[in-house]
């Protein structure tokens, strides 16, 4: 198998800014509750949000070699996915790999392993979600995979897959399915903020979740009763 693949499919621009007008929670609860990443995934700046193309990257713990040949491949857009085996004591980014990232025009990092130089890549305003921070350094030694179908935060993300982080957390969305999800998150928005401005004019949760029938099925009692 050839270890790196670097024509993928991506989205158009015009499907991917549609759904980065959303937040992740949205479109994950639009797109019937699928693609959500492991909450283990932190955003080491909650303020930090992106969208675009995954670009997917296989590392062994401890080894930051294929991070490196991807930064070298990558696209402008492009979301890079680092499956690292979940390995926690390992700094494998930080902020010269960064400062790379950010002059190709890479979007966001996102790793199951460890970050460091915390404070220089939020002020470098570059995405980084990772699954720890350790400071200690890693080598350059093992051959991967790029681009091929990863199993990463208990999801399958395929190349060139939407991926959309934010404080909340990151959703990915089939590339295929782009515009459908964008209508979906739309009429999801649409429906909470007709919620919103009928809770403000007094209506209740009972009434409006419509769970009138459902407590009283459920035997709930109140000392209204």
């Amino acid at each position: 198998m050839i270890h790196v693949t670097t024509k993928i499919e991506r989205a158009s621009e015009q499907t991917i800014q549609g759904l980065g007008a959303f937040s992740a929670a949205t479109i994950h609860e639009a797109q019937g509750r699928r693609g959500a990443l492991a909450s283990t995934i932190k955003p080491i700046d909650r303020d930090s949000r992106f969208i675009g193309s995954a670009f997917t990257v296989v590392c062994a713990p401890r080894d930051n070699l294929m991070l490196q040949i991807a930064i070298h491949f990558a696209k402008p857009g492009d979301v890079l996915i680092v499956g690292a085996g979940g390995f926690p004591e390992a700094g494998m980014f930080g902020d010269v790999l960064g400062n790379a990232c950010k002059a190709k025009g890479i979007v966001a990092l996102v790793t199951d392993s460890g970050v460091r130089d915390t404070v220089e890549l939020r002020e470098l305003g570059l995405p980084v979600f990772s699954g720890s921070v350790s400071i200690k350094g890693t080598v350059k030694e093992t051959l991967g995979y790029i681009n091929q179908p990863l199993v990463f935060g208990d999801e399958t993300i395929r190349p060139g897959d939407i991926v959309k982080g934010d404080a909340d957390g990151i959703v990915i969305v089939r590339r295929e399915e782009g515009d459908k999800v964008i209508a979906l998150s739309q009429a999801r928005d649409e429906s909470e903020a007709g919620l919103i401005e009928q809770y403000k004019l007094g209506r209740t949760t009972i009434d409006l979740c419509n769970l009138s029938a459902v407590l009283k099925a459920k035997g709930l009692t109140t000392d209204l009763d």
